[in-house]
């Protein structure tokens, strides 16, 4: 199962459901944001800014799937799915503090100097929320909760099919 799993890559498909689950995600983000005036904190950005990374990830098989293609698409997957997990985590980490009053995060997103999304698209990566306001839920899961359900999944998926990819197949 593993391995026909694994062999799924070479598949433009498999990397097409990729690549639209994470435009749902980020049009879903964009809807929270903009028709339902949740404004979006600077953890809730870096979360978008890894999702868009599995985005971009997948857009390169789909283009031209080849070794190397899928190769740095493995390697943005992975990249972008456990930072989006870390960062997850310390979200609801935030989110749930003993004392909320030490719980802060950065106002300004801290992206390289050679890529200031925030002020290129201001409209999609820039933080005017608190990271510590919870104002949605969804059976009894805060946004950030679900994000590390979903990033957990993205990974997990992503280690099912490197597993596929290493193991010998049985004859």
């Amino acid at each position: 199962m593993l391995k026909s799993l694994a062999n799924l890559s070479r598949n433009n498909s498999a990397w097409a459901m990729l690549l639209f689950s994470a435009l749902g995600l980020e049009a879903a983000a964009l809807y929270f944001q903009y028709s339902m005036e949740l404004r979006p904190c600077i953890m809730c950005i870096y979360q978008r800014t890894a999702v868009f990374g599995i985005l971009f990830s997948a857009l390169l098989p789909v283009l031209s799937n080849n070794l190397l293609t899928r190769m740095v698409a493995y390697l943005g997957w992975g990249v972008s799915a456990v930072w989006g997990l870390l960062i997850a985590y310390e979200h609801v980490d935030l989110q749930t503090a003993a004392n909320p009053f030490f719980a802060t995060c950065e106002i300004v997103p801290n992206f390289p100097s050679w890529a200031p999304l925030h002020e290129w698209l201001p409209s999609v990566f820039a933080a005017t929320g608190d990271c510590g306001d919870i104002n949605w839920s969804f059976v009894g899961m805060s946004m950030p909760q679900w994000m590390l359900v979903i990033f957990a999944i993205y990974t997990g998926i992503l280690a099912l099919v490197l597993l596929g990819k290493v193991l010998p197949s049985r004859a």
